[in-house]
């Protein structure tokens, strides 16, 4: 495993073993290169994909406000197991870089943690990731989550695998390509916390559509308009919703499918991904598509799902129709690729 030491850094004697060490490499050599912007790749989750060039001082201010809110010291370790090629992966070298981080180097894989022994002070993970590595995530002291959203079943089984005794602190993000990774973080362990609070130098307000809009003058210089629709919680504080774009409009009703599959996951140690297909009556009808085999134990957790959400929304909001996928297609980041399950 290659390590950079940012606290008493030599390129010079440093040497890649694997393909990923090499880009870490490389983009190190970037950084430290006369250029101004770095080329960042984005997933396509929210649109077509593209690269864009981001100036280097704004990844540093968004590099700076992670470590303070985190409160990283100089000289602490981070392991990065995130593909570079995205601003995920980027933002925790450059991190690494500009807090003088121990960064420990490791493959991008659904099981990233599996030969770590030694305790590491900070690491970024997806929830697929953090799903394989739950008898080693006791060994992060800040565990940021991004890429999707993270599960009650999950956040569920990280409870349950964390020991009491455990100092570790574990965080759901709020961010995309545009803001340079996060710029709000949600606490899910030890505290659950209902709530992303936003970080310094970061302003939100909503838009007509109760859509978030972010001022971040020091990460993008102009008003950054989502499609993100959240219930404002205070001047820093917001809910997360669902997508605006993914409206299902059923019957002349208007569904926000993240809502209905946040209750879905209360019930189901599996995925599940609520949308829409066409209906000669409805205009579109509501359907659930769950991950894996149709057996017993998910068709019990969907009965009570089901009561569920008539509970907490309405009988409208239950779907019409169940469908399995034994493999959800993903995005290279590890986000579900909605679009495709219901293209």
């Amino acid at each position: 495993m290659l390590t950079v030491n940012f606290n008493a850094f030599n390129l010079n004697n440093l040497s890649a073993q694997t393909d990923f060490e090499n880009k870490v490499l490389n983009l190190i050599v970037k950084w430290y290169s006369s250029s101004e912007t770095v080329e960042v790749q984005t997933s396509g989750s929210t649109g077509v994909p593209k690269v864009l060039n981001v100036e280097k001082k704004r990844m540093r201010h968004s590099a700076m406000m992670t470590c303070n809110f985190l409160g990283l010291q100089e000289g602490d370790s981070a392991l990065v197991c995130l593909p570079v090629e995205y601003i995920s992966g980027k933002m925790m070298i450059v991190r690494a870089l500009e807090r003088k981080l121990k960064l420990h180097v490791v493959n991008p894989s659904a099981k990233p943690l599996k030969e770590l022994e030694q305790r590491v002070d900070f690491c970024a993970m997806s929830p697929l990731q953090v799903e394989n590595s739950l008898d080693k995530i006791h060994l992060i002291k800040n565990l940021i989550i991004g890429g999707a959203q993270v599960s009650e079943s999950l956040k569920h089984k990280i409870s349950k695998n964390i020991p009491e005794s455990s100092t570790s602190r574990i965080f759901e993000t709020y961010g995309m390509s545009e803001t340079l990774s996060h710029i709000a973080l949600k606490q899910i362990y030890p505290e659950a916390e209902e709530c992303f609070t936003v970080m310094d130098g970061v302003k939100i307000s909503q838009d007509g559509r109760a859509c978030l809009e972010i001022a971040a003058p020091s990460l993008t210089p102009s008003l950054l308009h989502t499609n993100d629709v959240v219930e404002l919680q205070g001047p820093n504080r917001f809910k997360f919703v669902g997508r605006a774009d993914n409206i299902i409009n059923s019957g002349g009703l208007k569904i926000q499918p993240e809502q209905v599959e946040s209750i879905l996951r209360q019930y189901l140690d599996a995925e599940a991904v609520v949308g829409g297909v066409p209906d000669i009556l409805l205009g579109q009808k509501l359907v659930v598509v769950v991950e894996g085999e149709n057996t017993s134990e998910i068709r019990s957790g969907l009965i009570e799902a089901f009561k569920g959400i008539r509970t907490a929304l309405s009988k409208n909001h239950v779907p019409k129709d169940v469908m399995f996928l034994s493999t959800f297609p993903r995005l290279p980041n590890g986000k579900i690729n909605r679009r495709s399950i219901f293209k």
